[in-house]
C-alpha cells in the first residue's frame, strides 16, 4: 500500500490532487480539453479498480455533479469515475453542441476521450482498455454515438435523456443512420461487438420540453431526417431501444414517473443497472 498521506511534499501533493476527488487535469494530448476523477483507495493502494465514464450536458456544470454523485458508487464498488470537460466556444464560434456529434471541425471528440482514457491509465498504473460509459442530455447524445462506434471500448454504456438519437439505420447516412459510418470514422458499424455490450437507457416521463431539441434546417449538424425519432426525449429514447432491440442488442430502459428533465435524479437507476453489471463482470 503506498502511502500517500506522510512523507515528502511530493506525497502528500499526490494524496490531495491525485486521489479521492481529484483537481482538474488539462489532457496531456490536447490541452484544449479537461478533466477531472474520482479514484477510490484501491487504486491508491495499487489495486486494480474499473472505469466508469460520465459525460456532461450542454451546461458543462454536470461534470463536478457526476464526479461528487458517483463518488460513493466508486468508493463500494472500487471503481474510478471520470468526467471530461469539453467546452463551449472551443473553435471560437460560440458552439455548444460540438462534442455531441463526436465531430466537430477538425476534433474527434471520440479520440479526444480514448486519449484521456489511456493517459490516466498509464497515470493510475490501470488496465482501463474497456470502460463504462454514461451521459445526460447533450452526454446521453455522445454515448449514443460513442457506443455506435466504438463499442469494442465499452463493459457498460448507459444513455441518459438525448436530445437526438443516432439510430442504427442501414438506409440514413451518419448522424440520423449509419449506412456511411466507415466513411466517417474510418472503421464500419459493428453489430456484434454492440450486441455484447449491456446496455441502459433512462428519462423522466415528464422530460416533455421540445425547444432545444427540435432541429431546424440550418442548425448545427441539421439533416433530413433530424427529428424523426420522434417528438419528445421520451419518444425519441423509445426508438433509439427499439433500434438497437432491432440489431440484437439488449437494452434496459428506465422512464421514471413525474420526473423532467432532472439528471441528478436519474442517476441512481444508473447506479443500480452499474452495479449489476459489475457483479456479472466479476464473477
Amino acid at each position: 500500500m503506498q502511502d500517500l498521506g506522510s512523507g515528502d511534499g511530493a506525497s502528500r501533493a499526490r494524496a490531495i490532487y491525485d486521489y479521492g476527488d481529484t483537481a482538474i487535469f488539462a489532457s496531456t494530448e490536447d490541452p484544449r480539453f479537461h478533466m477531472l476523477l474520482y479514484v477510490p483507495p484501491a487504486a491508491a493502494e495499487g489495486r486494480k479498480v474499473d472505469l466508469l465514464v460520465a459525460i456532461h450536458g450542454t451546461g458543462r456544470t454536470s461534470a463536478v455533479e457526476f464526479r461528487d454523485g458517483f463518488a460513493e458508487f466508486g468508493l463500494y464498488n472500487d471503481c474510478a469515475v471520470l468526467c471530461p470537460i469539453f467546452p463551449v466556444n472551443v473553435l471560437g464560434d460560440g458552439e455548444r453542441s460540438g462534442y455531441k456529434f463526436l465531430i466537430e471541425g477538425d476534433i474527434r471528440y471520440d479520440q479526444v476521450l480514448l486519449s484521456m482514457v489511456e493517459e490516466m491509465a498509464r497515470k493510475y498504473d490501470q488496465d482501463w482498455s474497456k470502460f463504462a460509459l454514461f451521459g445526460y442530455s447533450g452526454g446521453g447524445q455522445f454515448t449514443n454515438r460513442f457506443a455506435v462506434v466504438h463499442p469494442e471500448k465499452l463493459w457498460a454504456a448507459s444513455i441518459g435523456a438525448p436530445g437526438t438519437v443516432s439510430l442504427l439505420d442501414p438506409d440514413r447516412d451518419w448522424w440520423v443512420g449509419v449506412r456511411n459510418l466507415a466513411a466517417v470514422f474510418g472503421k464500419p458499424f459493428d453489430a456484434e461487438a454492440l450486441k455484447s455490450v449491456p446496455v441502459h437507457m433512462v428519462v423522466g416521463s415528464a422530460d416533455l420540453e421540445t425547444w432545444e431539441i427540435t432541429r431546424k434546417p440550418g442548425s448545427f449538424q441539421y439533416m433530413e431526417g433530424a427529428n424523426d425519432a420522434g417528438g419528445t426525449r421520451p419518444a425519441r429514447l423509445h426508438r433509439l431501444k427499439q433500434s438497437f432491440e432491432q440489431a440484437g442488442v439488449k437494452v434496459h430502459l428506465d422512464e421514471i414517473p413525474g420526473i423532467s428533465h432532472d439528471r441528478m435524479k436519474c442517476i441512481g437507476h444508473v447506479k443500480a443497472f452499474l452495479a449489476r453489471v459489475l457483479k456479472e463482470k466479476r464473477s
